[in-house]
């Protein structure tokens, strides 16, 4: 059975699949909550918090058909969950188009989503993210993280990842972050390590 799309999101399937679920379960996710996975990808992530929630309760946005047919139709089974999530609580977008579920979310979560963005798509993931989340609920979302000047290249370790400012992988001061979020019904909070491997930090947005 290929392998490849779990390359394709970086490797780690185990590591950074178990981390993610890790760190939601001890920010509060309760099996109850409704759960937006944005850049789901292939369900690295997506295959824990699918075992976790209650039935149906996960949902996955992503711009890649093939990573998502990969989760769908080899993670899922092969983990024994494809009964867990209808098709249909997965979407193929390119515009961070998660109102078309039609459900209000308690969190949403985008893993290494934040590092391969613009800073203006970053910006219109959050204004349309925050749509179907509830107020009171809760975004979180990984970034990798340079110091007071962006200019340059950064190499971030452990995992010896280099970023720049103007091309992808792109780092971000937490300010910047914070400021693209200005006039939106978030409000930013620095969460900062949480034992990536690869260094990427954790920021928090609240829905007001």
């Amino acid at each position: 059975m290929t392998e490849a799309h779990r390359e394709q999101v970086g490797g780690l399937w185990d590591e950074i699949g178990r981390l993610q679920i890790d760190f939601l379960r001890a920010a509060g996710l309760l099996p109850s909550d409704t759960l937006l996975d944005v850049g789901c990808g292939s369900l690295r992530g997506g295959v824990h918090f699918v075992r976790y929630l209650e039935p149906g309760r996960y949902y996955g946005i992503d711009r890649d058909a093939d990573l998502v047919r990969a989760g769908l139709e080899i993670e899922l089974p092969r983990a024994g969950l494809a009964d867990r999530l209808p098709r249909g609580n997965l979407a193929v977008t390119d515009a961070f188009d998660a109102e078309r579920f039609g459900v209000a979310f308690d969190v949403a979560w985008a893993q290494s989503l934040f590092t391969h963005l613009t800073a203006p798509d970053i910006r219109r993931c959050l204004e349309r993210i925050a749509r179907p989340v509830r107020p009171g609920g809760r975004f979180f979302a990984t970034f990798f993280e340079c110091g007071e000047s962006v200019e340059g290249s950064v190499t971030h370790e452990p995992g010896g990842i280099t970023t720049r400012h103007d091309q992808d992988p792109y780092h971000y001061r937490f300010r910047d972050l914070q400021a693209l979020a200005a006039g939106l019904p978030w409000r930013a909070s620095y969460v900062g390590e949480w034992s990536h491997p690869r260094a990427q930090r954790m920021a928090r947005f609240d829905r007001e």
